[in-house]
């Protein structure tokens, strides 16, 4: 459906839709901006308590993970007492460069929905009011999907990343001096690529809308999904099973998820295509 001008029956060109989705670019750009600025001035905070919370041996995680081991009776090697390397900056301008990126990066994560509100006033005008509806909520449910992603990210890939990565050693004569800025992007990656990937359940609705998908696809190829998804959980956790299992959980959960969804959305449509065919089929034989 091509969009209208304001206060006009006049359809947008192309330099006007370039146009709008400009302003829309700008201000979602500013917002991150404004967001990275205030960021900057708690800079301490996010650095000391955020960052390097995950190197700390008393960090949450590493508590719950011993706490749970004693539970179930387990050894205790899931009980972190040291993690031996120290951060460090080897560049003059190391410190200050990694605070303006991290202040950007917080405004990204921070920002996040209004960048998909920006988003939404772009493409909105553009859909039918049946599909404005069906689209309720989508803001909520994608931050809320994303800011999820990002805790578990958090708490969850990245202590067990940091942990594994900081404790590895092939000989006795290399000590683990860790760059800051590899430091920082372990955890930045952590924490959004797991933003990114609970996306997933968005990505697919979408493609089922558009018939790309559909949920005995998915079914067909769960078995693949599962291979993939411990694959990539013994990539980037370390080498135990339960450390994989861990990770692997919420994002089979997320595929289950989709599978539903994709259904959900299939049953909706072919509802909405019989209640048409019904209406046609009375409007054809009251003309009769």
């Amino acid at each position: 459906m091509a969009r209208k001008k304001k206060n006009s029956n006049e359809e947008m060109s192309f330099l006007d839709h370039l146009e709008e989705l400009r302003w829309h670019l700008i201000r979602s750009v500013l917002a991150i901006v404004i967001i990275g600025v205030v960021a900057y001035f708690f800079k301490e905070l996010i650095f000391n308590k955020i960052l390097f919370g995950p190197k700390d041996p008393n960090f949450v995680t590493y508590r719950a993970f011993c706490h749970l081991s004693q539970k179930l009776g387990l050894d205790d090697s899931f009980c972190i007492t040291e993690i031996p390397f120290i951060v460090q900056s080897r560049t003059m301008a190391g410190q200050f460069s990694a605070a303006i990126w991290t202040s950007v990066w917080a405004g990204v994560i921070i920002g996040f929905p209004y960048v998909l509100f920006q988003l939404w006033k772009f493409i909105s005008p553009g859909l039918y009011e049946k599909e404005k509806r069906n689209s309720k909520g989508f803001i909520f449910i994608a931050s809320f999907l994303f800011f999820l992603g990002v805790l578990f990210g958090y708490y969850i890939i990245a202590p067990l990343s940091i942990n594994f990565l900081g404790n590895y050693s092939v000989s006795d004569q290399v000590q683990n001096n860790i760059d800051l800025d590899s430091y920082i992007s372990i955890v930045r990656s952590s924490v959004i690529s797991c933003g990114v990937v609970f996306e997933l359940p968005i990505l697919v609705f979408f493609l089922t809308k558009i018939g790309l998908i559909t949920p005995e696809g998915l079914r067909s190829y769960r078995k693949f999904a599962v291979v993939i998804v411990l694959i990539l959980s013994a990539i980037i956790t370390p080498p135990d099973i339960a450390s994989q299992i861990v990770v692997s959980i919420p994002i089979l959960i997320l595929y289950e998820v989709s599978i539903y969804i994709s259904g959900f959305v299939l049953k909706k449509e072919k509802k909405e295509e019989e209640r048409l065919k019904q209406e046609k089929n009375l409007t054809k034989t009251d003309n009769e």
